[in-house]
């Protein structure tokens, strides 16, 4: 049975990406066969695309850290033919072939069922990102955060993370403030649910040790100066979750926050999370995130298009979400 796939390869010259056409045979070690329906573009697959970071780790390699379709054969006694499942992380596109081909061979035990009210294409629209933007989501509540409490700050705000993030937060009854380099796009933020914008520099650039208190959690995807800021700027109790690093991986921070106002850093894992977390994730997606804001926030290409995707991505020219229709 033969598929087209992007596929990474890499040899004396250099890291390639092409779409091939494969054939079944072709596909790693797992015990499910998946018809790909979708996938998505996400931050992690712009680098890997473009070879600009160390994603990949072993070649060939099809990229796409997430996919959703159904299930054509199994060996897994969870799932059956027909069975409509979503799979992110557990090394896919990095170690495991990922979701930018027609099909995927992959361990059950990975699969989380689709839920009712989502179908592939929306649920490839949450993606990786929004996913990671609930996790974080639920980091805070269980740190026993309310929108009562005060404002949210989401940084990174225009992109994938950032865009679902807001739209959560703002149905969930918080009072979201939006960091982003992207001034232009204040309309599209205050579709979301944004309550205020305010430009990425007030962040991104060394900051004091003990600022201004201004919010009492933070969703942040950037990391470097900003995620230091965010600290400095926290509450007194109140809460970051960390999810991303666009701008580096360093955090020239204080011990200030931490002792001064009790403030806490929350990692947020989204290629390891236990199973029971992550069908909590997907579950709350399915019930709290506005479906019309989602449709808003996504575009949707053709696997033909996802090579041209990894620089627009990484230069933050990408708005929202991106779906992959896998033809």
């Amino acid at each position: 049975m033969n598929f087209n796939a992007v596929l990474i390869e890499k040899g004396d010259a250099g890291q390639s990406v092409a779409v091939r056409s494969l054939g079944t045979e072709a596909l790693m070690d797992g015990d499910v066969l998946i018809r790909v329906t979708h996938s998505t573009i996400n931050y992690k697959d712009g680098l890997a695309l473009t070879g600009r970071s160390p994603v990949v780790r072993r070649f060939p390699m099809i990229p796409g850290i997430d996919l959703a379709g159904f299930v054509e054969q199994s060996g897994h006694p969870a799932w059956r033919a027909n069975d409509a499942v979503i799979l992110n992380g557990y090394g896919l596109g990095e170690t495991h072939f990922g979701g930018h081909a027609g099909h995927a061979r992959v361990k059950g035990d990975w699969l989380v069922a689709l839920p009712k009210s989502l179908t592939p294409a929306r649920a490839m629209a949450v993606g990786t990102a929004g996913y990671t933007a609930m996790l974080a989501v639920l980091a805070l509540e269980k740190h026993g955060l309310t929108p009562a409490q005060g404002p949210v700050v989401v940084t990174g705000a225009a992109g994938g993370v950032g865009s679902v993030a807001i739209a959560l937060l703002a149905g969930l009854g918080w009072h979201v403030i939006a960091s982003t380099g992207r001034v232009e796009e204040r309309p599209y933020l205050e579709s979301l649910g944004a309550a205020e914008v305010i430009e990425r520099k007030e962040l991104s650039e060394k900051g004091r040790p003990l600022g201004k208190e201004r919010w009492i959690a933070g969703i942040d995807g950037v990391g470097s100066h900003t995620l230091a800021n965010l600290l400095s700027m926290t509450r007194y109790g109140g809460a970051v979750a960390a999810c991303g690093l666009a701008q580096g991986m360093d955090l020239p921070a204080s011990v200030a926050p931490f002792i001064l106002r009790g403030i806490s850093l929350l990692g947020i894992d989204s290629v390891m999370a236990p199973m029971a977390r992550r069908v909590e994730a997907w579950s709350r997606l399915a019930r709290d995130l506005d479906f019309a804001k989602l449709d808003a926030m996504t575009t949707t290409i053709g696997l033909d298009q996802v090579i041209g995707m990894g620089d627009a991505i990484l230069a933050g020219k990408v708005r929202g979400r991106t779906v992959v229709k896998i033809a």
